[in-house]
């Protein structure tokens, strides 16, 4: 059998992992074994943050929807209840940016929601 070298897979490789750690500190942005490591768990925490980001803007939505409901004389909970009795169809994000942009409007919405 004759003897294989990896060759340029090889440099392919060490390269790829190399730019992905490209700006860590230390070691992990040019020894390829902690900068593999460095990767793997950098790219696990964007994987599972890119799904917390989403619940931690459900939070801040709800947040800035229930200030401001507070403000009229509402709890959040009476004004999701108040709106979707009324059949009005708005999200929360689409609410929360009434909330802080524009108060006449989320006025208005609070009067519906309270009939």
């Amino acid at each position: 059998m004759p003897r294989v070298k990896t060759g340029s897979k090889r440099r392919q490789k060490r390269k790829k992992i190399l730019k992905l750690a490209k700006g860590y500190r230390g070691g992990r942005k040019n020894l390829r074994r902690t900068a593999m490591d460095a990767i793997d768990k950098a790219l696990n925490y964007a994987y599972a943050h890119r799904r917390t980001r989403k619940r931690q803007f459900r939070r801040l939505w709800i947040a800035r929807i229930n200030a401001a409901a507070r403000i009229h004389g509402m709890s959040y909970s009476q004004l999701i209840y108040g709106l979707n009795q009324a059949g009005v169809e708005l999200n929360r994000k689409v609410l929360a940016d009434l909330a802080v942009n524009d108060e006449t409007a989320f006025a208005e919405i609070v009067s519906i929601a309270k009939d």
